[in-house]
């Protein structure tokens, strides 16, 4: 997967196993979508789903478990100690890679709406979605539960939905969907059956009331457990750790005269979150995520995986156009040739990458490097994979070069012919590499400059080549308005690719300039 979003909703039901599996089963019919954790809750009554997929993908697999909740949950028959309003009560979209923020939030109102207009049921926006303020926070949206907003929404302007009725469905009540950054859902049980000690702990940590800035928190009873429990989301576990949330209970509890039963997290936990907690209580100095054995593991696997793929795909194919080439067998493929010097190009950005993520830096620079490092490998095999279609576009130029003008999607539209367009895509993927070249050298100095500014000129070679090609092209295309439009695209590449490159080489000479 290129591009990964997770999706956590949060359905009321937490106790009929075979209701759970039906929306599960519902999430798993959408292809290239996986279901990575599920977790029942009896004393919430309340189920929480993670998956992750491609962002099209997940939001229609978010769409099929919130319809199949419809069917299944009644919210007249449910009782938990869990706030809720809806069957389907909440769905977060949240980036994992590849994805901003922006995406998810516009794929949090794209679901939204079709929930609302295929489901008539009543959808709130919140967090980074929201589209007021307050509705930012999921607790303002849910107060008053199912039982108070089925009159609210009806007579409360301030009550009314971002989609769908002004009256909940009779059954699934309302849902929330949003956009928001990784969280924690973490819970800490006391030995009480005392629910306003566990109230009164919650009120003193979390945020809104002069506790955590970045903690979320409620106080229930487990009456089956004889406990009570103070729940707790940490939306930004980095500023405020899960050690420090679970010190600032246990303090809290101590005072009142109760101690500790056991913590608990609900759904899936960051890595990072519990090295945090390791290095705190060991008294760890400088210890970091690539310490941990399976991270190492993980990513020796993932990098042996790449090569493998790279060597039996990309490299055959590469040999054989190299000799293709060379040979004169084929009809040239000048663009081909050009991009053999973008992938160089994304090569050795990876490798000064690699060079700049040392054992120094921070964990949030150190990831920031492997995105970029993913993006650039990414790159390097999109082009590695133009390579291996010589043999569909360099065998016969002359067939493919005319457009097929009779192929229209609408009035007044040209097609492009495939060898156009696949010079295109060459062209603008290694834009994109000398894009992120730039970004690289707004930091980087002394020998590893000499590697992104080598870098830079492969990828300047690279979409000069392509762009000749295109050029070339358009002069002996028949449609004249279409040559004119080709050879505008290339010199606008060109002109993007010059830009950057300049910039690149300029703030490599720049230390130099008084020697």
């Amino acid at each position: 997967m290129e591009k990964i979003v997770e999706c956590v909703p949060n359905f009321s039901e937490g106790r009929r196993p075979a209701i759970v599996e039906q929306i599960v089963s519902a999430i798993e019919s959408v292809s290239d979508v996986i279901v990575i954790d599920r977790q029942m809750d009896p004393d919430h009554n309340r189920s929480v789903i993670t998956f992750v997929g491609e962002p099209d993908a997940v939001a229609e697999a978010a769409f099929r478990a919130a319809r199949k909740a419809a069917e299944l949950i009644d919210l007249n028959e449910h009782q938990g100690v869990h706030p809720r309003i809806g069957a389907t009560d909440v769905i977060p979209f949240v980036p994992i890679r590849n994805v901003t923020m922006d995406e998810c939030i516009e794929l949090a109102r794209r679901v939204g709406r079709r929930i609302a207009e295929e489901l008539n049921i009543p959808v709130y926006l919140y967090e980074r979605a929201a589209t007021r303020p307050e509705r930012e926070d999921l607790a303002y949206i849910r107060r008053g539960e199912f039982e108070g907003l089925r009159q609210a929404i009806q007579t409360d302007a301030d009550r009314a939905p971002d989609f769908g009725p002004r009256r909940l469905h009779p059954t699934a009540g309302a849902t929330v969907v949003g956009a928001r950054a990784p969280l924690i859902a973490f819970n800490v049980n006391l030995r009480t059956t005392d629910v306003t000690i566990a109230q009164a702990i919650a009120q003193a940590v979390r945020g809104r009331d002069g506790g955590l800035r970045y903690v979320k928190a409620l106080g229930f009873e487990l009456k089956e457990r004889g406990l009570v429990q103070v729940s707790m989301n940490l939306v930004n576990y980095e500023a405020t750790p899960l050690f420090q949330a679970f010190e600032f209970v246990k303090r809290e509890a101590d005072y009142y005269g109760v101690t500790v039963q056991e913590s608990e997290i609900v759904g899936l936990v960051p890595q990072a979150a519990l090295d945090a907690c390791a290095a705190r209580h060991l008294q760890l100095r400088g210890v970091h995520r690539d310490q941990v054995l399976e991270n190492r593991l993980h990513a020796a696997l993932s990098q042996r995986q790449r090569t493998s793929q790279r060597g039996s795909n990309i490299s055959a194919s590469l040999r054989r156009f190299i000799d293709h080439l060379g040979a004169g067998t084929s009809a040239p493929d000048w663009s081909g040739a050009a991009t053999i010097s973008g992938m160089l190009a994304a090569s050795m950005g990876r490798l000064v990458a690699r060079l700049t993520s040392g054992d120094r830096q921070a964990d949030a620079e150190r990831e920031k490097l492997q995105s970029l490092i993913d993006q650039l490998d990414g790159l390097e095999r999109a082009l590695g994979a133009k390579i291996s279609d010589e043999a569909r576009y360099g065998h016969d130029r002359t067939s493919i070069d005319q457009p097929d003008l009779d192929r229209r999607e609408s009035a007044g539209d040209r097609a492009e012919p495939p060898a156009v367009a696949r010079s295109l895509e060459m062209a603008d993927e290694m834009v994109r590499i000398l894009r992120r070249l730039r970004s690289m050298m707004e930091t980087s100095a002394g020998d590893l400059a000499v590697g992104i500014a080598l870098a830079a000129q492969l990828a300047m070679a690279g979409v000069k080549g392509a762009c000749f090609d295109l050029i070339a092209r358009s002069e002996q295309i028949t449609d004249e308005a279409l040559g004119q439009q080709i050879y505008a695209k290339a010199v606008a590449l060109i002109e993007q690719a010059e830009d950057m490159a300049g910039e690149i080489e300029s703030r490599f000479f720049e230390p130099r300039a008084d020697r």
